[in-house]
């Protein structure tokens, strides 16, 4: 048996309007089509549903099946009325740190903007321990954290990564697959305390080796510039090797630490309703 919505309708209508003239024009469908929808849907349940003299009304078996037509016609209806998405506008502050910004999110923000052109996403760049401060106090709607000791509830992991030792070009190591990290301290380290300072300290940690970093910055860009002029060594993540100029090279770094990125709405308040459509955009396809 193949019964369609389009029988369906036809049916419940016919018996509604009590004429297959005023059905059809109910229905916005020729009478002819109307007629054949009926024929069709009796030819499925192997028997008249209505009675054609005027006024039209059911049969025994009409009588039967109504019920469970008007039923499912009433759970498509909702359920048409519940996918009809209103169109999202409004503004998301998103916060960030740098390798993120610049090497993972312009992918993510193309695809939000594609699905949510009225959705205003605008990103500030901070340091790992800025952003969930931040997020708490609602000086910004979400945030991308980095190994967050707690995963938080309804975050999505958008990317993972690890971090690599960064030499010049002309460094005695340039050529080597890796690097460990008690090699590379044999040069001054520059650590930029705007970024990844701590997650640093925790490799040293890691690796039973004592942190020491001899120079200390504050600005992604001075860093790199420091390496470039030859004044030390540097660990980054490797999502900013796309980010280093041709004069530098990015290695791996032995032993392997990797980091987890997570996007996330605030977990002592409510989140805003955008953050959690643009969390579900992740989920698709």
């Amino acid at each position: 048996m193949t019964v369609t919505l389009a029988q369906m309708r036809a049916v419940v209508a016919v018996v509604d309007y009590r004429s297959f003239t005023d059905a059809a024009a109910g229905l916005g469908m020729s009478q002819s089509a109307v007629s054949h929808a009926i024929s069709a849907l009796e030819r499925s349940v192997g028997g008249r549903v209505v009675h054609r003299d005027p006024p039209v009304r059911p049969t025994a078996l009409g009588d039967r099946i109504l019920p469970h037509a008007r039923a499912a016609l009433a759970s498509v209806d909702t359920f048409e009325d519940a996918a009809r998405t209103p169109r999202l506008t409004g503004l998301v502050r998103l916060a960030t740190v740098t390798t993120v910004y610049r090497a993972a999110l312009p992918a993510l923000l193309r695809r939000w903007e594609a699905r949510f052109p009225d959705i205003d996403v605008q990103v500030f760049e901070g340091d790992d321990t800025e952003m969930p401060v931040w997020m708490e106090s609602g000086m910004v709607d979400a945030a991308v954290l980095v190994n967050p000791p707690t995963p938080p509830v309804g975050g999505r992991v958008i990317a993972t990564d690890d971090y690599r030792a960064v030499v010049r070009r002309d460094h005695p190591f340039a050529r080597e697959a890796e690097i460990s990290l008690a090699e590379l301290l044999e040069d001054p380290l520059i650590v930029s305390s705007g970024g990844y300072e701590d997650q640093i300290r925790d490799l040293h940690h890691h690796a039973g080796l004592p942190f020491e970093s001899q120079r200390r910055v504050r600005e992604f860009a001075t860093l790199i510039t420091m390496v470039e002029k030859g004044l030390g060594v540097s660990i980054l993540p490797s999502l900013g090797a796309r980010m280093l100029s041709p004069r530098l090279v990015m290695l791996p770094l032995t032993p392997r630490v990797e980091r987890s990125l997570v996007l996330s709405g605030p977990q002592t308040r409510p989140w805003h309703p955008l953050v959690t459509a643009l969390l579900e955009e992740l989920d698709g396809p």
